[in-house]
């Protein structure tokens, strides 16, 4: 025997001690880990389901305004920043040309009327005579056509009179002027091209987005806890102001729009549009209730049961369950408090 040990590389013999040494470890530590079992202390508690849905903070009152004709931008009365009150001028066009359109329709209205009249004495007079069945009808149909461009001059008017009004602008809302297309006067503009922007801050709400199989947990009126990404440390009570009743477009899947109003004026600009965050919201909730992980829950014959140890020996024990809620069953039969119970 030891000849034949001798004719071995040690090299060898090695490599197969070590092998031998290995497989032992490691039948030991899997043959210990098989025999361990998981326990669990049954105990009474609370459970709470939460809901959580993201989004970003939106604005109910913003506003695009912009000329509705085109013109020489002759005043801008703010500038980005601005914080501007309800009906309050923010820019206008240059007016002069407008006023002069006005006059010059104003005129052609005069004509038309004046032209209208004349043809209706013309009417009146011929009818007083014996007229042909064709003169009287040439002469209502001229008095017609008189009529016709009497109404489109004062159609004409209207018109230019709409402009004159239009090139001041106005915003019907108080906020902050957030963008300026055009910011200096002195340029001329199309409706495009010269475009107003204004948030008011104190309208800010917290727009999110729930799936369609989350939504039905939600209603209006249901408050839960905002915790925006700029303010981690702070929790902001929330409630649900609206949910949209058809899916939001350009998102991928079927999601809802959900608009969550929250208490504050903001009059310091501290919840700016666009801050991002999520909103929890309880669901389920139960209070001191007997509960046991789900991992411990089997099932047999449609029946459930649990291994509880009863006179230090494993028994299989029939219980009644209750909801699921965050990964813990409740129990309403079957185990008490203070039982031990194996996976």
């Amino acid at each position: 025997m030891k000849s034949f040990l001798k004719k071995i590389p040690v090299f060898l013999l090695t490599v197969i001690v070590v092998a031998g040494l290995a497989y032992f470890l490691y039948n030991k530590v899997t043959t210990g880990a098989k025999n361990k079992e998981k326990s669990y202390k049954v105990k009474r508690t609370d459970l709470t389901e939460t809901l959580s849905i993201s989004g970003e903070i939106d604005a109910h009152e913003k506003i695009d305004l912009k000329f509705q004709s085109s013109g020489m931008l002759v005043w801008v009365g703010v500038k980005e920043g601005d914080f501007v009150k309800k009906y309050q001028g923010i820019a206008s066009l240059d007016k002069k040309e407008l006023e002069m359109n006005l006059k010059k329709y104003l005129n052609t209205f005069l004509k038309s009327r004046w032209d209208y009249d004349q043809k209706k004495e013309d009417k009146d007079i011929k009818n007083i005579g014996n007229l042909s069945e064709d003169a009287r009808r040439e002469a209502l149909r001229s008095l017609d056509k008189a009529q016709f461009d009497l109404n489109n001059a004062i159609l004409d008017v209207e018109l230019k009179d709409l402009a004159l009004k239009y090139s001041y602008l106005y915003t019907p809302i108080e906020g902050i002027v957030i963008s300026i297309d055009t910011p200096y006067a002195g340029v001329n503009i199309t409706p495009a091209t010269a475009v107003f922007k204004i948030v008011n801050p104190k309208t800010v709400y917290f727009s999110a987005t729930a799936d369609q199989t989350d939504v039905i947990n939600l209603a209006k009126g249901k408050q839960g806890e905002l915790i925006l990404d700029s303010y981690l440390e702070e929790t902001i009570k929330g409630t649900v102001e609206d949910i949209s009743f058809i899916p939001k477009t350009g998102e991928t899947g079927t999601v809802y729009q959900v608009k969550i109003g929250f208490d504050n004026n903001n009059e310091d600009y501290k919840y700016r549009v666009g801050m991002t965050g999520d909103t929890s919201f309880i669901i389920k909730e139960k209070k001191n209730v007997l509960a046991i992980p789900s991992a411990y829950l089997k099932k047999e014959k449609g029946k459930y049961y649990v291994v509880k140890l009863v006179n230090n020996k494993k028994e299989k024990i029939k219980i009644d369950i209750g909801d699921e809620i965050d990964g813990d069953v409740i129990i309403f039969s079957g185990l008490e408090e203070g039982d031990l119970i194996y996976d």
